[in-house]
């Protein structure tokens, strides 16, 4: 009897899921934070599916078309992640590159995930204060969000408020393991979350054909 597949192996088959997670973090092992809510979302029922990048993709040759199937089959998206330099980290940075692909998640014919919701669940090592004109990190947090919010515009999906959690290598593990209840409790209860019903429509981000060359004229582009 041939063995079944695993479902944390690139090519697997998505499995009847609602809720798709895709965690990034470089040393998932020595993470204190991101490493205890991954292992909860795998805790939070059937409907969820959990994608550990860096333990699925160590030579960073990501299966595209595996990813691609998992979106196709989700809801709900979600990207967990430290924030490094303001951003995503390098391997979910190439996950976005390669995967939301011209002509399948945007451009004419790129529908695929049209209608989806997606939500940001990162956490940062510097303390919310510090995140102000007046410290360090000089803006708001939400200054670095517009890059996520037109990511999502851009793909016909929702950007839902963010999940953060600020200062993570300071807090106590009573303050870590409450921010662990609320993200299980999200998981596990979208899509009724209040906010939701109140939210505007996605705006509209229609990518004329004109806006990538021909493929003959781009085997020459720089």
């Amino acid at each position: 009897m041939a063995a079944a597949p695993n479902p944390a192996s690139p090519g697997a088959p998505a499995p009847p899921a609602g809720v798709l997670v895709i965690a990034a973090h470089p040393l998932m092992e020595q993470s204190r934070v991101n490493r205890r809510l991954m292992q909860a979302a795998r805790r939070a029922g059937a409907s969820v599916h959990v994608r550990d990048l860096y333990a699925l993709y160590p030579d960073y040759l990501i299966d595209v078309a595996a990813e691609q199937a998992l979106l196709e089959s989700a809801r709900l998206v979600v990207w967990q992640h430290p924030i490094h330099w303001y951003s995503m980290p390098p391997l979910m940075k190439l996950w976005v590159d390669d995967v939301l692909a011209f002509g399948w998640a945007y451009g004419p014919g790129g529908t695929a995930l049209q209608g989806k919701d997606l939500w940001l669940v990162a956490s940062t090592g510097g303390s919310e204060d510090s995140y102000r004109p007046d410290s360090y990190n000089r803006y708001f947090f939400d200054a670095f969000l517009p890059p996520y919010e037109q990511t999502a515009a851009l793909c016909g999906m929702r950007f839902l408020p963010p999940l953060m959690l600020h200062g993570a290598h300071k807090l106590d593990d009573e303050l870590v393991a409450e921010h662990e209840r609320i993200y299980v409790d999200r998981l596990a209860s979208y899509p009724r979350w209040p906010e939701i019903a109140s939210m505007d429509e996605r705006p509209t981000c229609d990518v004329p054909s004109s806006a990538r060359p021909a493929e003959a004229e781009a085997e020459g582009a720089a």
